[in-house]
């Protein structure tokens, strides 16, 4: 027997409860049978999927000529892979383009039968729990806004998982001021994560309540969170959780969120509502509304780091389902700074990966969940563990392609009156079979879609668009080398770790972490094994890497005069020095937009076919 401490409704107070012994899940783990009235609508996935077939049968014909340039087996690897990776960015160029499309079309014909009011038709009052989740990160003002609700029946916990004294002091300070609405909850370990916070709070304290909702340490939940939400839960016994939408936090004081900030409210606003009528709806593990018995009855959330997606994939195989619900808004912050926003992509890409390794088997054998629920789920979560191949394609394209496949000539300048040589390598003539027009289009295409709708929401204010889009290149771009170290290291070690965005003073290795007397060697074997380990982007080996990654691919830039990947290169090697630098340092400011006008520059003279060189295009390093 152990003892958690928590606030009660009068005064703090001690209570022993016993302590589960066994996983959580697998204790609760029920087989129900349901069936499900859901069905989503396979139309936006039978256009994503036609469009691409089309275009394999319009271009393949041209792209399989170039196996017949390959004099030997090496040169015919690199050529399939090229061959197959730009397919590949074609079919992922048509998902956004298709999102797009359907999303303008769902705005305009069904969006009004997904909001609250349209949705509930009846009114009660079942008790809430609302879980606020912290783990070094309590923000007050997020607090306040859970026990401000216009609901009569609720109760907050906060579930804190602090290690930090000061934060605990703040959480403790706060339940005092709000007794009878707050409840603290200390668990003795911290197995599980965030998973293992949330079911210990709703097996030991918050045991009683019909629903409970879910908000993270920087949310700020509408006054009616809870009051327009419940209905929709009550009116549709089948909903095992309804999300809300998000925007990001106006009054957020950092620069950082100042400038990349509104990325968050697009994306919401064009990538989630559609998906009530053409794909999955996620949990995406916060500002959300769920039902007990179906976290019940899945045995608890998952033990992984993407334990919210986890979660929906299990309660859809049990036969609910989600709802997503535009007109209720909350607001979340975007990472403070450059370090945090590291920190919080290689979470989602170490848990993602975990994800994909533990449920992928999973979901493709899942007999409620769709054909096309299942291309919703893998689409989004296949892409940031696919990075990795994306830095393979780079390497294929800029490095083995021009070794096997190039010509060394001159590139003549003329600068005041003379004449300036510089030598670059050349794709054979050969290869002019696929820069045609045609294949121009699909290729800017390609590169254009991910930040599609981006550029249709900002239309009307370039400055704006175009201020947004050179800093989400100089950071989302970039993130590369860093998502490809966090595959490599969830292959190697098999472990994700939740990395607390929020958590100021969380601490890893900033070195090398090795004796100064030791040999270089031990010190290179000693960073190494802590990079596959921890792979935080803290790490100087971490920077190291990405900043070399980025100086070998800019000196095959220059070789081969490719401007706009030139541009990439700068990004990767930008990255980790921002690590270290706040937004709003005058350094920064003057080089963040330079990747993004380099890749832009090189996109025109593609366009323009300046100086007779091929340049090729994919954009497949946003990640939103």
């Amino acid at each position: 027997m152990e003892s958690i401490k928590y606030t009660l409704h009068q005064h703090p107070s001690t209570v022993t409860l016993p302590v589960l012994a066994s996983n959580l899940h697998k204790e609760k783990e029920h087989v129900i049978s349901r069936t499900s009235t859901y069905k989503p609508s396979p139309v936006m996935y039978i256009f994503i999927f036609g469009a691409w077939l089309a275009s394999i049968i319009y271009f393949e014909p041209r792209l399989i000529q170039l196996l017949d340039f390959a004099t030997n087996t090496a040169g015919r690897v690199v050529l399939i892979f090229f061959i197959g990776f730009i397919n590949f960015a074609w079919l992922y160029g048509f998902y956004n383009v298709g999102v797009v499309l359907f999303a303008l079309y769902f705005r305009k014909m069904h969006a009004k039968d997904y909001t609250a009011e349209a949705i509930s038709k009846t009114f009660t009052f079942p008790s809430v729990a609302l879980l606020y989740t912290t783990c070094n990160d309590f923000v007050e003002l997020s607090a306040e806004s859970c026990v401000q609700q216009d609901y009569p029946d609720y109760k907050v916990y906060i579930l804190d998982d602090s290690s930090d004294q000061e934060c605990k002091d703040r959480v403790d300070a706060f339940a005092t001021r709000h007794k009878s609405k707050v409840i603290v909850v200390r668990r003795p370990d911290r197995v599980a994560f965030k998973a293992g916070n949330m079911n210990y709070g709703l097996t030991h304290v918050a045991t009683t309540e019909k629903y409970f909702a879910i908000a993270d340490a920087d949310e700020i939940l509408p006054e009616n969170f809870l009051s327009k939400l419940v209905p929709v839960m009550e009116t549709d016994p089948q909903c095992g959780f309804v999300q809300a939408n998000h925007r990001a936090n106006p009054d957020a004081p950092s620069m950082l969120a100042k400038s990349l900030g509104i990325g968050i409210d697009i994306h919401w606003k064009w990538y989630q509502p559609l998906r009530n009528k053409y794909g999955f709806v996620m949990f995406l593990g916060h500002g959300a509304l769920l039902r007990r018995q179906c976290w019940e009855e899945i045995g608890g959330f998952p033990d992984i780091v993407s334990e919210d997606l986890g979660f929906a994939i299990h309660s859809r195989e049990k036969g609910y389902h989600g709802r997503f619900i535009e007109d209720v808004m909350c607001y979340e912050d975007f990472p403070d700074t450059v370090r945090a926003f590291r920190i919080r992509h290689m979470k989602w890409t170490k848990g993602t990966c975990e994800f994909l390794a533990k449920k992928f088997t999973y979901l493709v054998k899942s007999k409620q969940i769709s054909l096309v629920e299942k291309l919703d789920i893998l689409f989004p979560t296949l892409n940031l563990p696919l990075t990795l191949l994306y830095l393979l394609f780079m390497v294929n394209a800029n490095l083995f392609i021009p070794l096997l496949f190039g010509h060394t000539t001159e590139l003549t300048f003329v600068v005041a009156g003379q004449n300036v040589h510089m030598p670059i390598i050349t794709l054979d003539p050969r290869f002019q079979v696929i820069f045609a027009p045609d294949f121009f289009a699909i290729t800017m295409l390609t590169f254009f879609a991910p930040v599609l709708c981006f550029i249709l929401e900002l239309a009307t204010r370039p400055l704006t668009l175009m201020r947004f889009l050179g800093h989400s290149t100089a950071l989302y771009a970039a993130l590369s080398p860093l998502s490809s170290l966090g595959v490599v290291s969830y292959m190697a070690t098999g472990k994700a770790v939740f990395l607390v965005t929020g958590d100021k003073k969380q601490k890893e290795p900033t070195g090398n972490g090795a004796d100064k007397k030791e040999s270089l060697w031990k010190q290179l074997k000693k960073a190494y094994r802590d990079m596959i380990h921890k792979s935080h982007p803290d790490q100087k080996f971490v920077q190291y890497i990405e900043i070399g990654m980025g100086i070998i691919f800019g000196v095959a830039c220059v070789l081969m005069f490719q401007i706009s990947f030139f541009g990439l290169c700068l990004a990767f090697m930008l990255l980790p020095l921002m690590h270290h630098l706040a937004w709003s340092d005058r350094r920064v400011r003057m080089l963040v937009f330079l990747p993004f006008v380099f890749i832009m520059l090189g996109v025109v003279t593609a366009g323009l076919s300046v100086f007779g060189m091929q340049a090729v295009f994919f954009g497949y390093g946003f990640h939103f």
